[in-house]
């Protein structure tokens, strides 16, 4: 599971200041749930999932991934988590194939070649296996970083905008990969700021603002705070109101 409390961090720039960018936030995603992070560009979901995957540091409170403390056992959380981003990058020289073979040595698997052999076919990319990253399409690059975070099949997912400049066909077989982890017990955290995605894959959602959760609630309750039922318009009316 994740479970955070008081997670806070602050940039400084030279210009502006001190900038909190997540200010005490307070929010949990149990096993076999897909949790969705809501929120306009620059709310703090994204800051706010690498704090989770120990790609940066909290200023204040605390955050345990799977058990595990984010500080003080980050590299356990990185073996326990697949964090996948719309930048994630992807070694230029490498195939695809190699990618996976690679991660899966990193990540310890007892069988990095045959597990990347089972991605690759899973995710449909025997055509372009062989071919460097640096020449594959967005959508192509997207799959092997899909594969890429799933290689030493993690307890816990963490999801950042995934579906950027993607199409429709692998952003399909995205969903049915998170509904199968869902299925199958994993904890799935999904930042999005697409309401059909939100309502598709997630039991719960976390609407965030500003850095501060604006709500933690299920779907449908977050659908009866509209007058017409609609979640943009609960979406809308939470992220203009006060701060849970």
């Amino acid at each position: 599971m994740i479970e955070v409390e008081g997670l806070t961090r602050r940039f400084h720039d030279r210009e502006l200041g001190t900038i909190t960018a997540v200010d005490h936030v307070n929010f949990r995603a149990d096993p076999g749930e897909i949790v969705g992070l809501l929120g306009p560009n620059g709310a703090g979901k994204t800051t706010t999932m690498r704090m989770l995957a120990t790609l940066i540091a909290p200023d204040e409170g605390t955050a345990r991934v799977n058990g595990l403390d984010v500080r003080q056992d980050a590299a356990e959380v990185r073996r326990s988590i697949g964090y996948l981003s719309a930048s994630t990058g992807l070694y230029g020289r490498l195939t695809a194939r190699e990618v996976l073979e690679y991660v899966a040595r990193l990540q310890g698997c007892p069988d990095a070649a045959a597990r990347a052999d089972a991605l690759v076919e899973r995710f449909e990319i025997e055509r372009f296996s062989h071919v460097t990253c640096d020449r594959l399409s967005t959508g192509m690059r997207q799959k092997v970083n899909i594969a890429r975070a799933l290689v030493h099949d993690p307890p816990v997912l963490i999801f950042d905008e995934p579906t950027a400049g993607l199409d429709v066909l692998v952003a399909q077989q995205l969903f049915t990969v998170l509904e199968e982890a869902r299925a199958a017990g994993k904890c799935v955290l999904y930042s999005t700021h697409i309401m059909g995605e939100a309502e598709r894959l997630c039991s719960r959602v976390v609407v965030i603002h500003g850095g501060r959760v604006r709500a933690e609630t299920s779907m449908d309750e977050l659908r009866s705070r509209a007058p017409d039922g609609r979640l943009e318009t609960a979406f809308i009316d939470l992220v203009a109101g006060p701060s849970a």
